[in-house]
């Protein structure tokens, strides 16, 4: 003890100075309603996205349209020229759907749940739509690639933002 001051609490700050330098880079808290939000906003766009690329794909191969491209499982197979349509559709669906989380979640840790999340109400409006579970092998392929595709490459984007260079000096340069 020296001066009424353990050693101790010279190399060790109390909590309230702990509190005041633990600082973090983003906010960790739980947040449900912004996840809400983000949850909404992703599968918004996951629809939308899918809308628009089936629509562009009918338009330029002259095929109808119709809301069973989107939610029947029997339409996604590769035996025709329609089921291949909407295959790509999807795929390229997953794509936007990586640039979808880059934008609104911007966070690489959170992009496997966000994936995850979007493709599971995916499955609940395909049942609802259907009537029924959906056995098809070729829609269970087809979107767990999705899966994948989505979530690697949203990883793969928003890491690339995370880890941009962070510049130090920001004062003026001096040539000397």
């Amino acid at each position: 003890m020296i001066g009424g001051i353990s050693s101790t609490s010279l190399f060790s700050p109390d909590r309230k100075s702990m509190a005041k330098l633990s600082g973090h880079f983003r906010n960790t808290q739980w947040d449900p309603l912004l996840i809400s939000v983000q949850i909404i906003a992703i599968q918004s766009l996951y629809y939308f996205m899918l809308g628009l690329w089936l629509s562009i794909l009918s338009f330029l191969l002259g095929t109808p349209k119709t809301l069973d491209h989107l939610f029947r499982y029997q339409e996604m197979h590769v035996r025709d020229f329609s089921g291949k349509m909407i295959v790509i559709a999807f795929v390229l669906n997953a794509l936007s759907g990586a640039c979808s989380l880059w934008f609104v979640v911007q966070r690489t840790k959170l992009c496997l749940d966000f994936t995850v999340t979007t493709h599971f109400i995916h499955l609940l409006a395909c049942w609802y739509y259907n009537g029924h579970f959906p056995f098809a092998f070729s829609w269970w392929v087809l979107n767990i690639a999705c899966t994948a595709i989505m979530c690697v490459c949203a990883e793969f984007l928003c890491l690339r933002t995370q880890l941009k260079e962070i510049p130090l000096n920001v004062g003026q340069k001096v040539d000397l």
